[in-house]
Parts: structure tokens; sequence; C-alpha cells
């Protein structure tokens, strides 16, 4: 799978606006010249800039991610209340920590990476331009996880699929993949995904969570 973003020449040459009987209008023609060389500093870099920090969702900056996620409307931001999304949020600190006990509770903000929004929005623009048949997702899963490791779908012959990820996914992440369903197929089909060559480790729960302590192992 190849992306080209089509080539484009911002410039604007000012000074194609004299006329032959403009030969003798010094002053006129050193104004021009003065507004040509600002458009090439300002107007040019500026186009320049936002291909690379808005339009590429490869390059694309924090403001770029939010643009698109607006346009795709998909948030890039999740939180969520615990169990009970209807109870109202009492903790300490930035995400709220409580005992989860009473009118305590919890809540599961999942920060991104400006890296793991680039994917997010990659994903989710896929999903919709797409047909989801196997060979598609294929190739674009080798274009947009290849700086991860191997990825593919397997196709289970029954209505289903299976996505693979030869590497380890970041909790955040497949908190997000799983919350907005953004691993793509087609419509009626049903998915789960396996993650293998995880490294070995030591600790409680799905993520090895542990006290960070002695040789204990976090993923």
């Amino acid at each position: 799978m190849t992306t080209q973003i089509q080539q484009f020449d911002f410039s604007v040459d000012c000074l194609r606006a004299l006329l032959w009987q403009h030969n003798d209008a010094a002053r006129l023609e050193a104004l021009i010249r003065a507004k040509s060389e600002w458009y090439a500093a300002e107007h040019s870099t500026f186009w320049s800039d936002w291909l690379v920090d808005v339009f590429d969702l490869r390059t694309a900056n924090d403001f770029g991610c939010a643009v698109w996620a607006t346009i795709l409307d998909i948030p890039i931001a999740l939180t969520s209340k615990g169990d009970d999304p209807n109870k109202p949020i009492f903790g300490f600190g930035q995400y709220r920590e409580g005992f989860a006990q009473g009118n305590f509770a919890s809540t599961n903000s999942v920060i991104l990476t400006l890296e793991q929004k680039r994917l997010v929005l990659q994903l989710r623009y896929f999903q919709l331009t797409t047909r989801g048949t196997v060979p598609e997702i294929n190739a674009f899963f080798k274009f947009v996880f290849s700086s991860l490791g191997l990825a593919y779908v397997n196709d289970g012959y029954q209505m289903n699929a299976r996505y693979v990820f030869a590497f380890p996914l970041s909790s955040s992440l497949e908190t997000v993949l799983t919350e907005y369903d953004l691993l793509p197929r087609p419509a009626g089909v049903a998915i789960d995904y396996v993650i293998v060559g995880e490294a070995d480790g030591f600790g409680f729960g799905r993520y090895h969570e542990t006290f960070t302590n002695g040789n204990f192992y976090h993923a």
C-alpha cells in the first residue's frame, strides 16, 4: 500500500502584475517586490507547514489530530466513570481517584500519545473508506503498523475474523481499539484479536500489574 500526497506549488509571484509601462516606476516595483518576498516567507511556509502538521495523518501534530477527530467524528480522549456511568464522580486528584465505595467512584482516563492519536485516526479513516476485505485490511495494517511490528487479519470463513498482533499493545491503545470498535471489517462479521510474542512477566491481571517493586515485571 502506497500513500502519496499531491504536490502543490504555494509560491506567489507578485512581480507578474508589473506591466511594461511600469518599467520606470521604481517605487511601485519595490513595493511589489517586498510583497512578493513576504508571500515567499510567510504564505508558502504556512501552507507547507499545514500539509505536515494538519493534512497528513502520518505527521499531524496535536492540533491537526484535533481537527481530524472532528472531521472523522471520533474523540481522541476517552474517560469512563467505572461500573456505573450515571454515578456522580467524587474523588481526588486529576483523575478523580476514590475508593470506589459509596458515593466515591474512580475514572478510567485513557491518555493517548501523539503517535497513538495518529494511529487511531488512520484506523478510523480506513474504516470509513474501505470495503473491509482481507487483502485490503492486511495491506493497510502493513502500512500503518510497520513501525510497531507484524499485524494481520485471518478470515475464519464463518462470518468471523481474527486479528493478530505480533507485538504488545499498550493498555491505553487496546482500550481505545475496543471501546471505539476501530478494527475494520465487513458488516455482520464477528471479530476477535490475539496478541502474540509478548514478554513473559509475573504480575496480576491481564496487564501484569504489580507493585513495581523487587523482581516484578510491569507490562
